[in-house]
């Protein structure tokens, strides 16, 4: 008696989606992913065309998707409308990130149109594509009130004032967005009045980057007015807005209101004497600070001894970077007595501030009550010998013994006998992964009889995986002990970035 004709097509139904999630499976393994009922991560995979139509073809069978990532493969570039007209299947997606694919009008156009059959889309980033600039309002148009967007990153996307314009209008309907990253938009900044006026109707935004925006003195004011309405807010990136110097000078008291701020990063903003005078009264207040970037601010080295002295009322701060901010001696001095009343701390930059050549030692304290800095940062200090001998001292004391990351590259008045005391007392390490030596672009040394002390101290380093040493170059015999020590089954891969052999 033969099987009802019902009962033929279940079979041949399920055979066919057994087919083709065998198909699937054979191109995410292709392509070195794992298969993904709610994921798909196709990120940096050098998709073809041919195999941007794959990817297309199986878009069907993942009903449950909730997150692609294709970014970062260039041919997603003018075959994204093949991708959007499968939204409809993929009605769950909440995460689409498309950084990087070199987006023509047309994908940005099919985008568009797309978004209003992905109402559950949370989280979604374009950047790097260069044609949404003066096409934002054709992607977004679709975005309306109640929309569920938590994250917008529009990164490096040629955006125009009249995109700012249209944002700032948008933004009021946002009223689940918690990240917005406009950064390396430098056109930007002529609709930066209408992106303020937005955010004030934004209070569930927690991150705000800005970096290399053209932000101006007048961009500080302007935001200013926006920051009573932001009291959810944890990280606040101005960055690399050189332009932005001297608006903080009246304008920062309203930082203050940012009470859950954790992260403040104005490295390389051209502040002034005046700008810091205003900041050292409100950077004090702000008690919930993880992590500040005051890095490549010239003018703090004569006058942030204020500034510097008062960040011993930031207890949670874990991540300082002062790297590169002329410091003299008053202002060092300022920094490391405040530094002692900073038991979090994880990341300590101070490098390419030459005030500490001699003076390390100052750090004493700091460096002993640190019990929990996982990175110190040193390079171009014009660190001498007993700077390097000071800091192995320390080390075998034992109270750098959570450090990850040590640089202490650029720093070539070292004569060959510290390095030697310095790697007789590396091994005391045991969490070190990162060590970078390496001498100036301009230098190059003959590495001294310390090298074999540094060979034995990575033996007894089980986490050690990058040695920086540029510019030092290996002569016959240690070039032998390096190739002896590499040949050994027991080592684990470890990178020694060297000058070369002679």
């Amino acid at each position: 008696m033969s099987a009802p004709a019902n009962t033929h097509k279940t079979l041949s139904s399920e055979m066919e989606l057994g087919s083709r999630m065998e198909k699937n499976d054979q191109f995410l393994q292709m392509l070195g992913k794992k298969t993904a009922n709610k994921h798909l991560d196709l990120n940096s995979c050098g998709l073809t065309t041919a195999d941007v139509r794959k990817m297309v073809a199986l878009l069907p069978f993942f009903p449950d998707l909730e997150e692609l990532d294709i970014s970062w493969n260039d041919f997603v570039g003018g075959n994204l409308p093949s991708i959007t007209q499968q939204m409809q299947v993929t009605n769950k997606l909440k995460v689409l990130r498309l950084a990087g694919c070199r987006l023509t009008t047309e994908d940005v156009r099919a985008l568009g149109e797309a978004f209003e059959k992905i109402p559950e889309l949370e989280e979604l980033n374009l950047s790097w594509n260069s044609k949404v600039g003066g096409n934002l309002p054709l992607i977004l148009q679709k975005f309306q009130k109640g929309s569920k967007i938590q994250v917008l990153e529009l990164v490096d996307c040629a955006l125009t004032s009249e995109d700012g314009a249209f944002l700032g209008q948008l933004l009021p309907k946002l009223q689940s967005l918690e990240v917005l990253d406009l950064s390396i938009n430098r056109n930007i900044g002529g609709g930066l009045n209408s992106i303020a006026q937005g955010l004030q109707s934004i209070s569930t935004l927690k991150v705000l980057k800005l970096h290399s925006c053209g932000l101006s003195q007048k961009s500080v004011k302007i935001l200013d007015a926006a920051f009573r309405y932001l009291g959810e807010l944890r990280k606040l990136d101005l960055s690399c807005n050189k332009e932005l110097g001297g608006g903080f000078e009246d304008t920062s008291a309203l930082l203050v209101m940012l009470k859950h701020l954790e992260v403040l990063d104005l490295h390389q903003c051209s502040l002034t004497v005046d700008d810091i005078a205003s900041l050292t009264q409100v950077i004090p207040l702000l008690s919930n600070l993880q992590e500040l970037d005051l890095s490549v601010n010239k003018k703090m080295g004569s006058s942030s001894e204020n500034l510097l002295s008062r960040l011993r009322f930031l207890p949670a701060l874990k991540s300082l970077l002062i790297n590169n901010c002329a410091l003299e001696s008053e202002t060092f001095t300022a920094l490391v007595e405040a530094s002692i009343h900073l038991p979090a701390l994880e990341i300590f930059s101070l490098s390419w501030n030459k005030c500490i050549g001699g003076n390390l030692k100052l750090l004493l304290e700091t460096l002993k009550l640190s019990t929990s800095l996982h990175v110190l940062r040193l390079s171009s200090c014009s660190l001498v010998t007993e700077d390097v001998e000071f800091l192995a001292s320390v080390i075998r004391m034992g109270y750098l013994a959570k450090l990850q990351k040590l640089d202490l590259s650029y720093n070539d008045g070292i004569c060959d006998a510290g390095w030697a005391i310095f790697c007789q007392n590396l091994w005391f390490l045991k969490e070190l992964t990162e060590l970078d030596i390496s001498l100036r672009p301009s230098h190059f040394r003959d590495c001294g009889h310390w090298f074999r002390y540094l060979l034995f101290a990575v033996t007894k380093l089980p986490e050690i995986t990058e040695i920086g040493m540029k510019r030092w170059t290996l002569p016959v015999s240690q070039e032998e002990e390096l190739g002896s020590f590499n040949k050994d089954p027991k080592r684990r891969s470890i990178h020694f970035d060297h000058g070369g052999f002679q």
